[in-house]
């Protein structure tokens, strides 16, 4: 495989905890734990700003870089190259904190230039992944924004989002946040080979549950949708989530970039071994390009719309359903008119 970022080999190695777990206790040997470790990084600057056409924000926050979670199609696990780590395991047992992104924050914004627009978190790798409960970045990131009344969009699979459920709703009040869960899939144990450490299904849904009932504006993302092994729980999904009141949903097709591709093709081999090819052959199929499969489109303005018959399919599902539920897009009008900048020298406003 050819070399990136200056990392010499790259593995196609499967490499995820529950797997290394089972493998272990197959052969008669004790559960292998692999230990998580966390290196503090602290960067100039923490406010990323893209001019992408396929995404709708500008700017983004990241308080983490991999991620526990172990999903293992993640789209991000690649940019774990950039420290000449592996995509495989690395990224999900070595990961990076940034323990003044707040601090960073605030002086970004109080800049006199600076003109707001939302401010996306969860964007790469989950702003409420376990480590989250220790350092508590994105909550120190959320108080920053709440105190220069900076709106936020929020993307996370995890019910750990409830923990700062006060700010939320407090931000909610003023039109400043916006919050989407992702749901894979309703069957727990088909979440657990997928997202090992992610929050159950069940979690999932308790916790947009629990945000509608704060008023705090949710979106569900149904995503991602992965042919012959998610799409069958596609309808029910949407009509769970609009029997809570969530406000709008989405869904996003399986992205399989650079070392993401064998490490998935890995999974279907151990868990799905029997349909391994059916899957990776419509993949293709909607990732086609002047009639040649490919694993991932990577292309502006198409990488996000995937063609074909499959995904046609796909589409015309979803678009029933929601119809049925009486759900349709996001439409959150976030307001940018109650900025001001931070107070500075660390310190919050009393009033």
């Amino acid at each position: 495989m050819p070399t990136r970022f200056g990392l010499a080999t790259r593995e196609e190695d499967g490499d995820w905890r529950d797997y290394v777990e089972q493998l272990t206790a197959l052969e008669g040997g004790p559960p292998v734990r692999l230990r998580t470790t966390v290196t503090e990084e602290h960067p100039k600057t923490i406010l990323s700003f893209n001019q992408s056409p396929d995404v709708p924000f500008d700017r983004s926050v990241n308080a983490y870089r991999g991620c526990e979670h172990g999903c293992v199609y993640c789209f991000a696990r690649p940019t774990h190259a950039y420290h000449d780590l592996s995509p495989g395991l690395d990224f999900e047992t070595k990961l990076f904190a940034k323990p003044n992104a707040a601090d960073l924050l605030r002086a970004t914004l109080a800049k006199p230039k600076y003109r707001p627009k939302p401010i996306s978190m969860g964007t790469n790798t989950d702003p409420y992944q376990p480590i989250e409960a220790r350092y508590r970045i994105t909550r120190s990131v959320l108080e920053v924004c709440l105190d220069a009344r900076h709106p936020v969009t929020i993307t996370t699979k995890s019910d750990r989002v409830l923990a700062d459920l006060d700010l939320l709703a407090e931000m909610a009040e003023r039109r400043l946040v916006a919050v989407a869960i992702s749901v894979t899939t309703l069957d727990p144990k088909l979440s657990g080979k997928l997202e090992p450490r992610a929050a159950a299904p069940a979690k999932r849904l308790q916790a947009l549950q629990k945000l509608v009932d704060a008023g705090v504006p949710t979106h569900c993302s149904v995503s991602p949708i992965i042919p012959a092994i998610t799409d069958e729980f596609m309808e029910e999904i949407v009509q769970r989530v609009a029997a809570i009141g969530v406000s709008s949903v989405g869904w996003i097709p399986l992205r399989l970039p650079h070392e993401v591709a064998p490490l998935f093709r890995e999974w279907l081999s151990v868990h799905y071994p029997e349909r391994g090819d059916k899957v990776m052959s419509i993949v293709r199929s909607i990732r086609a390009k002047n009639g040649q499969g490919r694993d991932n489109d990577p292309d502006f303005h198409t990488r996000m719309k995937p063609s074909g018959v499959w995904a046609d399919l796909f589409r015309a599902r979803f678009r029933v359903v929601c119809k049925r539920a009486g759900l349709g897009k996001a439409k959150f009008e976030l307001d940018c008119t109650q900025f001001r900048p931070p107070a500075v020298g660390g310190q919050f406003r009393l009033l």
